[in-house]
């Protein structure tokens, strides 16, 4: 018997990986990374030495960044 992963939508998730985060806001991973290396970043999360991705805070910044 094959254990099957569920898949849940981007949309559903709290954390996205810095491949989801590029990927859902078509920003380069390498891009993505250097934002998420920045002291001040609101929408890091680490998880040991694994960088995750505040989705709605993520969210929030790019629409803030949009509205300059």
């Amino acid at each position: 018997m094959t254990e099957e992963k569920a898949t849940i939508p981007i949309k559903d998730k709290y954390l996205l990986t810095i491949r989801e985060a590029a990927e859902y806001s078509n920003i380069g991973i390498n891009r993505l990374s250097q934002m998420l290396n920045d002291p001040y970043c609101s929408f890091v999360l680490f998880n040991g030495n694994r960088k995750l991705v505040k989705r709605i805070e993520f969210e929030k910044y790019l629409n803030e960044a949009h509205n300059i």
